[in-house]
């Protein structure tokens, strides 16, 4: 492709300042100005007389321009006094540059009009508009054929010169269509580049609801095109998977058998369903890529040990790694427990470690004397090799990177062979984010709580009822439970007024005398954590002041109270996961969300949905609806960017009929699926999920 035909098509001097402007934009092709489409539309096909505007909507006037003036009241201002019709107009503007009022003057003398767009108010003087879109026309000057779009712009671009370059761009790129006359036929599209060209110019008569909603055929093409390209990016990066080696786990090894035949309980009927999934997919000469995904407390760990001893039988080694020390070191308590009676190494790679212990461990892990390590992200770091990796688990995987999740998986032994992933999550995934930006992961879920959990009390209490929540906690440490204060910072913030965790500590060890007080935060060295935590897990402190390290990887049974404190500050998913590190005993347990008036609008809708509902999955889909997939993730980086054009709640229906396109289109059109992810993702194809 040439130059010319890379860059937008703009001229003069300006040119290249304005393809970098562009850029800020995602802007890098012509076809890019293709795809860059209205967000909405203001109708300047017709005109309004000023008399007969509605209240509180923009309207188009056109009028004679009888004087223009820079005027001090209040503050300096350019008015523009006009005529239309019999109706006297002001059109006002305090920032204004002095071309401008040379412009209107210039009209005056020349015979001109002004063609105004805005909301049009009464102000002392009569009817005006502030700081309208504006053009000075010939008398008789026709109106446009076509709605005006408003497009997507940055700091720098103004409208015109963004419709400038794109209608240029549409005379000047040819727009094919990749999808074969054949699935366009079946799945009843508009042609492309009609679809197109109408969103850039929608003829006047239009139903505006059919755009702005984006139900119009036009829309539905361009949404499906795009939906299209993500399946197709995920599967084709799916099937690339399945064409390499992996190790051989046929989990039917005599230390398996042994470690199912001593498990003091039973797993659920979801935990076994799992399971199976699991072990077909390790027993397979291709890589899994497996998100297993439970609530909090529905046994996700017990499935990754049983992973890691089917690879630890088959004479190979397990990675687990967590986002958290104080995570890291429940699962190697819990794996220790598990697996070391049976004769199984285990190491633990974490900051607190020795010189001399980790440099032993480093030489255990690449003699094969490991059978399992677990650690954070110290385990893709360089320094850290193993002998027969096979396996590696991610646990709470939402938070590592692509880059993180491949730097581990490198980790293994060379010769083309590359381990078997399960990445874990206790935050559930909507049924539509798992259609989309999971599409090339098989998903396991654990649909079921093992018996025995305590159903946890939700209560939302305002701050000023403090000393309610301060003598239930005295209560319930009498009573010989233990409980938590989350705190959402550490130390005084200039811009937020929270109560901090360090404040908390004082004011709550001046409070229970009679108890002790412990105090947990992501600053401590990790001695210092697992001490506390140690202490915490052997009633050696009854109340624990901590922030959210304590939100996963914690657990001790007899903490049956959570007080949060500055809970509307929590995300869903947050609260979620922190009132799941009570109720893990035989004792009812309540979270208390301690919130401070007046609330957000976005901060009572939180509130209210935690309140409600203790089901994950429910409480991932009101988090999808409160912030839209982009902030759901995070800055995760998925197999695809979010969606421009569909909406993931809106066109769930779509979703599912693109499935199954995509499987179509790969199957028997390969070259034209490839030419489409191509034209929708380009170079951002490089953010495919690893």
């Amino acid at each position: 492709m040439s130059a010319a035909r890379r860059a937008p098509a703009t001229a003069g001097k300006n040119a290249a300042s304005f393809s970098k402007k562009l850029e800020k934009l995602g802007i890098r092709s012509r076809f890019d100005l293709v795809l860059h489409l209205p967000m909405r539309y203001e109708d300047e096909t017709a005109l309004t007389a000023v008399d007969r505007a509605p209240p509180g909507v923009p309207v188009q006037v056109e009028a004679g321009i009888v004087r223009a003036e820079v005027a001090y009241r209040p503050r300096r201002q350019l008015v523009v006094h006009a005529m239309a019709g019999d109706s006297a107009l002001a059109l006002r503007f305090f920032n204004f540059y002095p071309s401008q009022l040379k412009l209107f003057e210039r009209a005056i003398a020349e015979g001109k009009r002004v063609r105004a767009f805005g909301e049009i108010r009464l102000g002392r003087g009569g009817a005006e508009m502030t700081h309208p879109r504006y053009r000075i026309v010939n008398p008789g000057e026709p109106l446009p054929e076509a709605l005006t779009p408003v497009y997507p712009a940055a700091a720098g671009i103004a409208q015109p010169m963004l419709r400038s370059a794109v209608l240029d761009a549409l005379k000047a790129e040819p727009i094919e269509d990749s999808l074969p006359p054949g699935m366009r036929k079946r799945y009843a599209l508009q042609d492309f580049a009609f679809a197109v060209r109408f969103l850039h110019t929608p003829p006047p008569g239009i139903d505006p609801a059919e755009l702005i909603e984006r139900t119009h055929p036009a829309w539905q093409r361009v949404k499906f095109d795009e939906l299209l390209a993500q399946q197709l990016s995920m599967r084709m990066h799916y099937l690339a998977r399945r064409s390499r080696s992996a190790p051989l786990l046929p989990g039917s090894g005599p230390l398996l058998k042994k470690f199912l035949g001593a498990l003091p309980f039973r797993l659920t009927r979801a935990q076994q369903r799992c399971l199976a999934e699991i072990a077909a997919d390790i027993a397979q000469p291709h890589p899994m890529q497996r998100l297993l995904q439970g609530d909090v407390g529905s046994g996700k760990t017990i499935l990754a040990a049983l992973a890691a001893l089917a690879a630890v039988d088959a004479g190979w080694q397990a990675a687990v790694m967590a986002p958290t020390e104080i995570l890291s070191e429940q699962h190697f308590r819990k794996f220790s427990e598990w697996l070391a009676p049976l004769g199984v190494r285990i190491v633990w790679l974490h900051g607190g470690l020795g010189k001399k212990d980790r440099r032993a461990a480093l030489e255990a892990l690449s003699t094969e004397k490991v059978g399992v390590v677990i650690g954070t992200h110290a385990l893709f770091q360089e320094g850290v090799d193993f002998a027969r990796l096979a396996l590696a688990v991610v646990d709470e995987q939402h938070r590592f990177g692509v880059q993180q999740r491949l730097a581990l998986r490198k980790k293994a032994d060379g010769g083309g062979i590359v381990p078997h992933q399960l990445m874990m999550s206790a935050t559930p995934i909507p049924r539509t984010l798992s259609m989309s930006y999971y599409a090339d992961l098989d998903v396991s879920v654990i649909d079921e709580l093992p018996p025995g959990r305590t159903p946890v009390k939700t209560r939302l209490i305002s701050n000023v009822r403090r000393r309610e929540v301060l003598e239930r906690i005295r209560e319930a440490c009498a009573a010989g439970e233990q409980a938590y204060w989350v705190c959402p910072l550490i130390e005084e913030s200039e811009t937020l007024d929270l109560q901090t965790a360090l404040d908390t500590y004082a004011e709550l060890q001046a409070e229970f005398t009679g108890l002790e007080v412990g105090l947990l935060h992501g600053r401590l060295p990790p001695i210092d954590k697992a001490s506390v935590m140690q202490a915490f897990k052997e009633n050696r402190l009854q109340l624990l002041v901590c922030t959210t390290v304590i939100e996963v990887g914690v657990d001790v049974p007899n903490a049956s109270l959570m007080v949060i404190e500055h809970a509307e500050r929590f995300g869903l998913a947050q609260l979620h996961q922190l009132r799941g590190r009570v109720g893990r005993g035989h004792r009812e347990s309540d979270c208390v969300l301690l919130y401070a008036s007046p609330l957000s609008q976005m901060a009572r809708a939180r509130l209210k949905a935690i309140y409600e509902s203790a089901d994950g999955f429910e409480i991932a889909r009101a988090d999808l609806s409160l912030r839209g997939p982009g902030e759901y993730l995070g800055e995760r980086q998925s197999g695809a960017p979010l969606l421009r054009f569909a909406d993931l709640e809106k066109d769930e229906p779509m979703i599912a009929v693109v499935r199954e396109a995509a499987g179509r289109m790969l199957a028997e059109f390969p070259d034209e699926a490839r030419a489409h992810v191509e034209r929708w993702l380009g170079s951002r194809r490089d953010l495919a999920r690893v």
